[in-house]
C-alpha cells in the first residue's frame, strides 16, 4: 500500500518478494509440520505452529509486499479508475498476494494434521476451503481499511480512534451474515431445530436462528454464536449433535453462553482491529510509525491476557449453569475428540481465529 503513495510502480520487485516468500513458506510450513508430528501432543502443538510461527511469518510477508508495492504494482496495470476504487483494488491485491504466501505455507501441514486427527481430510479439500476463506477475508479487510486512508496523515488520533471504533462495532455486527460468505453453510430441518432449541434453554442461551457449517471431512464438533445482542446467530459444525450427547453439547452451549456474558469475541475482536489497523496506519504513514508499532502490540499483549481472564470467567459461569462435573466431563469429551492432551479449561480457548 505504501506504493500507492509513490509516482510509479514496477511489478517486477513485489513478484519476484512473492514468489522467494511462497517458497520459503512452504519450506517453513513443511519443517515446522514433520518437527510438529514427532512432538508430544501434536494436535496442541500444531495450534502454536499456526499462532506462533506460520502466522507471524505470513504477517510479516505482508509488510513486506505492502513495502514493495505489490497491490499498486497490480492496479497499475489495469485501465484507469477512481482513486478511492484504486486503492481498495491495491489493498486487495496486497492482502490476497499475502493470502497465497499463507496457502503455501498452510498446504504442507494438511497432511500432518490429517495423521494426528486421523480425519479423512483430503489436501484438496482443506485447500480449497482455505482458498475461498482467504479470497473473503481480503475483500472484508481491504473494505474494513478503506475509510481509514479517507483520512491524512495529520488527522487528529481522536477521529482515527472513533474510525476504529465504527469499524470493530460494524464488523461485530456483520458477522451472522459475514461467516456464511465465508464459509459452506445450511440450515438445519426441523427437528434438528427443535433439539437445538431444547438445548439452547437448558444452556440459557439465547439465540435467534441456527446455521450448520459444513466440517464433515474435518471431524471437528465446535459451537460459537455471533451477532449483536438483538440477532444472534448459533453456528454448529456439522459433526457437532453427533458426537456429543445432549448434556454434554448443553454444556459445551453454556459455556459459548458464559462468553457472550464475558464479551469474549469482542475483547478479541477489538484487539485484532485496533492493533492491525494500528500496524496498517505504520506501514502506510498515518501517523508517527514506531509509536503506532508499539501501540499494536501493546494492544495485542493487553487484549491476549483480558481475552484469557474472561474465558476462565465464562468457564465459571457455564458451571452455574449445569454443574462442575458435568463441566469437567463436557472438557473431557472435547478433547477426546479432537485428540487434546492435558486440556483443563474452555475448550475453545487455544483456537486460533475464534
Amino acid at each position: 500500500m505504501l506504493a500507492l503513495q509513490t509516482t510509479s510502480s514496477s511489478l517486477g520487485p513485489p513478484v519476484a518478494a512473492l514468489v522467494a516468500l511462497v517458497l520459503v513458506g512452504g519450506v517453513v510450513g513443511a519443517v515446522g509440520s514433520a518437527v510438529v508430528r514427532r512432538l508430544s501432543n501434536p494436535v496442541a502443538k500444531y495450534r502454536l505452529l499456526y499462532g506462533a510461527v506460520l502466522f507471524p511469518f505470513t504477517l510479516l510477508s505482508y509488510g513486506i509486499l505492502a513495502v514493495l508495492g505489490v497491490g499498486a504494482a497490480i492496479v497499475a496495470l489495469l485501465p484507469a479508475m477512481p482513486h478511492f476504487l484504486s486503492r481498495l483494488l491495491a489493498n486487495f491485491s496486497s492482502f490476497l498476494a499475502t493470502g497465497i504466501v499463507w496457502l503455501a505455507i498452510y498446504a504442507p501441514t494438511v497432511r500432518g494434521v490429517r495423521d494426528v486427527r486421523d480425519v479423512e481430510l483430503s489436501s484438496s479439500a482443506a485447500l480449497w476451503k482455505m482458498s475461498r476463506y482467504v479470497i473473503g477475508l481480503s475483500a472484508t479487510l481491504a473494505v474494513v481499511i478503506a475509510p481509514l486512508e479517507v483520512f491524512p496523515p495529520e488527522t487528529s488520533p481522536l477521529v482515527l480512534v472513533m474510525g476504529l471504533a465504527a469499524i470493530a462495532v460494524i464488523f461485530l455486527y456483520t458477522s451472522p451474515w459475514l461467516i456464511p460468505l465465508l464459509r459452506s453453510t445450511q440450515e438445519p430441518t426441523d427437528e434438528v431445530t427443535n433439539r437445538i432449541a431444547t438445548l439452547c434453554s437448558r444452556a440459557c442461551l439465547d439465540v435467534r436462528d441456527i446455521r450448520i457449517l459444513d466440517t464433515d471431512d474435518e471431524e471437528t464438533a465446535n459451537s460459537l454464536v455471533r451477532g449483536p445482542p438483538n440477532y444472534r446467530r448459533l453456528f454448529l459444525t456439522s459433526t457437532f449433535l453427533d458426537v456429543f450427547d445432549d448434556e454434554t453439547a448443553a454444556t459445551l452451549l453454556a459455556i459459548e453462553a458464559g462468553r457472550l456474558e464475558m464479551h469474549v469475541f469482542e475483547i478479541r475482536v477489538s484487539t485484532v482491529v485496533v492493533a492491525g489497523i494500528a500496524l496498517i496506519a505504520s506501514l502506510i504513514g498515518v501517523g508517527p510509525r514506531w509509536p503506532l508499532l508499539g501501540f499494536s502490540i501493546g494492544v495485542v499483549l493487553i487484549g491476549f491476557w483480558l481475552s484469557r481472564r474472561q474465558i476462565r470467567a465464562a468457564d465459571e459461569y457455564a458451571a452455574e449453569q449445569v454443574d462442575t462435573a458435568a463441566l469437567s466431563d463436557a472438557l473431557t469429551r472435547y478433547a477426546d475428540f479432537h485428540a487434546i492432551e492435558g486440556c483443563v479449561e474452555s475448550p475453545y480457548s487455544s483456537e486460533v481465529g475464534r
